[in-house]
């Protein structure tokens, strides 16, 4: 009974350290525990870039940069957006040493008017991934361009 007390709260203990910061944890014995966070190796400056608005028809694009912040080396195996109106491009086969730089860049073809969220996801070290955003806001350019001003050749030079 005592065994089994003691297995359930180790349990219990490690998920919840493991959900949140360095943490320690005593248990049967007066033994102490510390649960240390889990090193994030892709680090990025930003999560989410926000185009504003935009002009439809005109694409536009955002930089993402990458940071291997861990110990050993990065591999981006993939980057998938959500749509094919959305198009991710990284070097493919770089493998980053720890400290070093890369980037993603992210383009928006804005072909469809109104508000836009679109997901990228990050696969990195085999099957480890990211989520970053791009969103916006693209409204309807004019189908003709403006009508000739006749006044203009009554104006002195």
């Amino acid at each position: 009974m005592k065994l089994l007390f003691i297995l359930s709260a180790c349990i219990i203990y490690s998920v919840n350290g493991i959900c949140q910061t360095e943490k320690s944890i005593t248990v049967a014995d007066d033994k102490t525990i510390v649960v240390a966070p889990a090193e994030d190796v892709l680090v990025l400056k930003e999560l989410e870039f926000d185009f504003g608005k935009i002009p439809q028809g005109k694409p536009v694009t955002h930089i993402f940069e990458v940071i291997n912040n861990g110990k050993d080396s990065l591999k981006i195996g993939n980057v998938q957006a959500s749509c094919g109106c959305t198009t991710p491009e990284w070097e493919r086969d770089k493998v980053q040493a720890p400290g070093q730089k890369t980037v993603i860049t992210v383009g928006y073809n804005a072909a469809a008017e109104g508000p836009f969220a679109k997901f990228i996801t990050i696969i990195y070290n085999g099957n480890l991934n990211k989520q970053i955003t791009i969103k916006g806001d693209v409204w309807k350019t004019p189908i003709s361009s403006a009508p000739e001003n006749k006044d203009l050749k009554n104006l002195d030079n």
